[in-house]
């Protein structure tokens, strides 16, 4: 009786542990799962404040963008035409300003943007800001030489900039309708890609 007595309360006290552990077991699991839930919804949060604010940024440069391409293009245009027609048009400084600054890519990937990004969204954003690094090098060059060759003798004769025989620009000058015209490719090439990293953003925060 009494062995008897001594297996039912072993199997009692097993049947209790057992049970304390998968209470423990379920406990630990439930808290990590919870974890977990809240990580990615807190990553979700973090990455839409992300696209949102990169969304918003491409939104105001696309718009900005236009107005300053039609004024770009008419420029490069009315300068062109009145050089092919045979006139000497003034020549005037070169100057591009921007308020692009490359610490604004750094500063949202790591806030976390490349691990929470997808990758397709990652490499439109990349290639929008390579387009655009590289492109306010060739405008710095541009402005450089504006600096250099045609500022310092705007108060000279037009002769000083045209060979008044040919009537056309000399040499050193010939850059200042390349510069007119790489402004205006720049803007539609920003223009492009500012687009298709838009659709790029809005389709990923659709799909999340």
């Amino acid at each position: 009786m009494g062995e008897t007595t001594s297996r039912m309360t072993f199997w009692r006290r097993l049947g209790g542990w057992v049970a304390e552990l998968v209470l423990v077991f379920i406990g630990v699991y439930a808290a990590f799962w919870l974890n977990n839930f809240q990580q990615h919804q807190q990553d979700a949060e973090r990455r839409d404040r992300i696209l949102a604010s990169i969304e918003r940024t491409l939104r105001e440069g696309i718009e900005g963008a236009k107005l300053n391409r039609a004024q770009q293009e008419r420029e490069a245009e009315e300068f062109q035409r009145a050089l092919d027609g045979g006139e000497m048009p003034s020549l005037k400084p070169f100057v591009f300003i921007t308020d692009y600054s490359a610490g604004d890519f750094a500063t949202w990937l790591q806030s976390g943007g490349t691990q929470l990004i997808d990758l397709d969204t990652l490499n439109a954003l990349r290639n929008d800001e390579s387009v655009i690094r590289w492109g306010l090098a060739r405008m710095a060059r541009f402005q450089k030489l504006s600096d250099e060759l045609i500022v310092p003798n705007l108060d000279q004769d037009v002769s000083f900039f045209y060979d008044p025989a040919t009537k056309r620009l000399r040499r050193r000058f010939e850059i200042y309708p390349e510069a007119l015209q790489a402004r205006v490719k720049l803007a539609n090439e920003l223009e492009q890609t500012h687009a298709e990293l838009l659709n790029r953003i809005q389709a990923e925060r659709q799909h999340r």
